[in-house]
């Protein structure tokens, strides 16, 4: 088996991972891969690879779906929490359709960045992790629309790698009211179709410049990543329930200074 391909492997295990808790599934990859050479067309694996922790998660949330979109119409809860989903992923489309260039080919390539953001996104996690009391939401469903939306918001910053997209709407669900785990489960179902939105722009915008051997690495970095997000995902909810989000922040704090110092030794 070529290095790249166990590479690949590896990397999609590191994905699948990380994907759900809030340490930057995409600032570990991208790390992970600078370190050991790993070569991406595009930066397309790095994305695509995302599409195999979706497939997890929906698999998770089949039942939930089904009662949810099952019960929509004769169900305003329902109706609402739909559409608190769609309007929270609407700033991540215009944002990311508008800046998907230098974010691919200018932060994508900025180790030292990536690196700074793991460290700063997990002080503010451990701050808010803290401070995070007498919540007011206890199920995603019961997040106002309106809250909604400032998640979403809120979810742009992790356009800068390093930052997590899971970190920054569960930091900003935390922030608007939400207990620890709802608001958890609203990361998950925003992650949804911000992802795969993610998926689709991002193979359209590559399509020209895959070959066999990157979409080999692919193929196997989503299925390594659906294997290990399955495992994630149905043991985060209950994890963060009864100890929050703190060891997620100090891992970040951890990694990131570790990649700092690699990264200013010449590594």
């Amino acid at each position: 088996m070529e290095q790249n391909t166990i590479v690949a492997a590896l990397l999609g295990l590191l994905e699948g991972l990380t994907e759900f808790i809030p340490v930057s599934s995409t600032g570990h990859v991208l790390l992970a891969g600078h370190f050991l050479g790993f070569d991406s067309p595009g930066r397309a694996f790095e994305v695509l690879i995302q599409f195999g922790a979706i497939l997890a998660i929906l698999i998770v949330y089949a039942g939930r779906l089904w009662h949810i979109f099952s019960s929509a119409p004769h169900d305003a809860r329902s109706r609402r929490f739909i559409l608190s989903v769609l309007l929270a992923f609407l700033p991540a489309v215009v944002i990311g359709v508008m800046a998907h260039d230098i974010i691919k080919t200018v932060l994508f390539e900025t180790p030292i960045l990536i690196a700074s953001m793991l460290i700063l996104g997990g002080v503010v996690l451990l701050f808010v992790d803290r401070m995070a009391k007498n919540p007011r939401y206890h199920a995603a469903e019961d997040i106002p629309i309106g809250r909604a939306v400032g998640i979403g918001l809120i979810q742009c910053l992790a356009m800068i790698p390093g930052v997590s997209r899971s970190g920054a709407t569960i930091t900003g669900a935390l922030l608007l009211g939400a207990d620890k785990r709802s608001a958890a489960e609203f990361s998950f179902f925003l992650s949804m179709p911000t992802m795969l939105g993610a998926f689709v722009y991002d193979l359209y915008k590559n399509r020209d410049i895959l070959d066999a051997a990157a979409a080999g690495n692919i193929v196997i970095g989503f299925i390594c990543a659906f294997l290990s997000a399955l495992v994630v995902a149905r043991v985060l909810l209950n994890y963060v329930s009864v100890h929050g989000y703190a060891v997620f922040a100090w891992w970040r704090i951890i990694v990131g200074g570790l990649a700092l110092l690699a990264l200013t030794a010449g590594w």
